[in-house]
């Protein structure tokens, strides 16, 4: 059985870590900040403890898992970071918070269970994936900075769309919806509505589509792009 001391000690490392990860979030205004992390990692050590807890406890009486209740933790904080999830328009907000709230209640449990040294190695990690990790994908990965709408012109033949998209998909140019309509028995019109990274130029965007066979015109709902 747990001393009272082994209790404090797992109760406090958990608020200790989580608070780090949460003090990352909180400076970034995110919706889960600082106290709810420190909650969910609480929250999630306390379970363990509980269900070591009652292993010890009735083990000699019937069969308990003594992994069944952190089992249900992992599932359900699903449910929490949901909520942290924001959708704006084409983009989705909060997916990071959301499986950090999940890597949290896992270090929680990792303390519930003793398991110090996975908890402590997760939470650097953790805290490297979040401010480190940040920075290289802000200046290393190519991000969309905006979206335009257009229309392509062109002769209606088989495999048209696939050459659009590859050669779209050449100059990192994310295609976020697409519909078609026929203008008459040769040409169609296809209208895409793409997310375009800061380092893409709009002439390689015209070029490029241009130079496809069959291709011939490319406008935005401003005009010629």
């Amino acid at each position: 059985m747990f001393s009272t001391i082994d209790i404090i000690i797992r109760l406090s490392l958990s608020c200790l870590l989580g608070g780090l990860i949460g003090i990352e979030r909180e400076s970034l205004n995110r919706p889960a900040g600082f106290r709810t992390h420190i909650l969910v990692c609480i929250g999630s050590t306390l379970i363990m403890l509980v269900n070591l807890y009652l292993f010890q406890s009735y083990k000699t009486y019937a069969n308990i898992d003594p992994a069944r209740l952190g089992a249900q933790v992992i599932s359900g904080i699903g449910f929490l970071g949901a909520g942290t999830i924001i959708r704006e328009g084409s983009s989705v907000k909060g997916l990071t918070t959301a499986a950090g709230l999940w890597a949290v209640a896992g270090i929680g449990i990792a303390i519930g269970s003793g398991f110090y040294m996975g908890a402590i190695a997760t939470t650097v990690i953790v805290l490297v994936t979040l401010i480190i990790f940040s920075k290289f994908e802000r200046n290393f990965i190519p991000r969309f900075d905006h979206t335009a709408a257009i229309q392509v012109i062109s002769i209606d033949k088989p495999g048209q769309i696939g050459k659009i998209g590859t050669t779209l998909g050449d100059l990192n140019v994310a295609i976020k919806n697409i519909s078609m309509a026929p203008i008459d028995d040769v040409f169609i019109s296809i209208q895409l509505q793409l997310s375009i990274p800061k380092k893409t130029s709009k002439s390689a965007i015209i070029e490029n589509l241009l130079s496809l066979d069959g291709v011939t015109n490319v406008e935005t709902s401003k005009g010629i792009l």
